[in-house]
């Protein structure tokens, strides 16, 4: 037979390491870096529409935006 106090615990528990996988998850969520991303991928888009009258600064433009959105996505995949 089980006794209560056994029931309790296994509650218990089971309780703590769900908290637990649901303070993991909060934790891994990158709001500011992923809101950093969808900034750079749309700078990336309107530098792309821009026109290339720009001495070579939009095309260096583009290319550090692009090193930047790697940056980015490493950071996030670091952090989970």
């Amino acid at each position: 037979m089980v006794s209560k106090k056994s029931v309790l615990t296994v509650l218990a528990l089971a309780s703590t390491m769900a908290a637990g996988v649901f303070i993991g998850e909060a934790l891994a969520a990158q709001t500011h870096m992923d809101r950093a991303l969808e900034y750079l991928q749309s700078a990336r888009g309107e530098l792309k529409d821009a026109e290339a009258n720009k001495g070579g600064h939009r095309e260096r433009a583009i290319s550090l935006v692009d090193d930047a959105i790697h940056e980015v996505k490493q950071g996030i995949d670091y952090a989970r």
